[in-house]
């Protein structure tokens, strides 16, 4: 896949914990020849303590987080376009991930909660804790009307989930943003 494909927009991988976001973002970020960034690393100390000890962040520990996202966000799209892994579990946040001048466009990993909670419960090293899978289910608002990017089944491999997105990201580099619609791998 060559990079025009890309342009300087850059894509955020979004979904829950353990639907795939990183690994699917970095793959991607290679294919691609962008620069990759998992906002969990920008979250704070704090942050990630919280949710370590099995609380969910509320808003007010999001917002220094989000800006920081939106920041990496609207640089990378000056420069080069990108890659991201973000959780972006609600339209409002997706909203503030959209800077003036950047083009953004989502990639939905949707996976079923039985199959998530296999995947969080068999991961050993991060900091998300299976217990807040469900807190991260009910904040879930999945792509809608009018948002720029696409929903792609994540059960599959990483292979098939790479290869639906780029196929996605082709098409909509011969026109306007693809608008938020299923796809299957």
């Amino acid at each position: 896949m060559v990079r025009e494909v890309l342009g300087n927009r850059v894509v955020i991988v979004m979904g829950v914990s353990a639907c795939g976001k990183t690994t699917v973002g970095r793959r991607l970020a290679e294919r691609l020849g962008v620069p990759f960034v998992d906002a969990d690393d920008l979250h704070s100390a704090a942050n990630r303590a919280k949710m370590a000890s099995g609380r969910p962040l509320d808003d007010a520990d999001r917002r220094p987080w989000l800006a920081a996202v939106a920041e990496w966000i609207r640089t990378t799209a000056d420069r080069s376009g990108g890659v991201m892994a973000c959780s972006a579990l609600r339209r409002e946040y997706r909203d503030r991930l959209r800077p003036p001048g950047a083009e953004v466009w989502f990639l939905y990993l949707s996976l079923d909660p039985a199959v998530a909670l296999e995947r969080i419960t068999a991961r050993r090293g991060h900091f998300m804790p299976p217990e807040l899978l469900d807190s991260q289910y009910r904040l879930l608002e999945p792509l809608q009307p009018g948002e720029p990017g696409t929903t792609v089944d994540a059960s599959g491999s990483t292979e098939q989930t790479v290869r639906a997105a780029l196929r996605v990201l082709a098409q909509s580099s011969h026109g306007p943003a693809a608008p938020a619609h299923p796809h299957r791998p």
